[in-house]
């Protein structure tokens, strides 16, 4: 077995990205963060439309969503953190981005 899958936890295995099947989910790690460049606000608001929609087909009770913008020279840097209720939320909002 390669390092990375001896290593596995409940973050993803570069191997296969899944999830150890042994991984106890304890609701500590409730917040998927994600992160893009992107040519100019327009174009990075309208994936932040994208992204909310995404979670709030997730959520149970309602998900946090804490959006910034960055302009940098090369474009607009678009960063979200999204704070679910539970991790199982979290998890299946990674997976559907996929």
């Amino acid at each position: 077995m390669s390092d990375a899958l001896n290593k596995c936890s409940a973050n993803e295995t570069a191997a296969c990205c899944c999830v150890d099947v042994g991984t106890v989910m304890d609701n500590s790690d409730c917040t998927a963060s994600w992160s893009r460049l992107f040519e100019n606000r327009q174009q990075a608001e309208a994936m932040l439309a994208s992204l909310t929609e995404k979670a709030r087909g997730v959520e149970s009770e309602p998900c946090i969503i804490t959006p910034i913008f960055t302009e940098q020279p090369d474009g607009v840097r678009l960063d979200v953190d999204f704070t679910f209720s539970c991790q199982a939320e979290t998890l299946i909002f990674q997976l559907g981005l996929r």
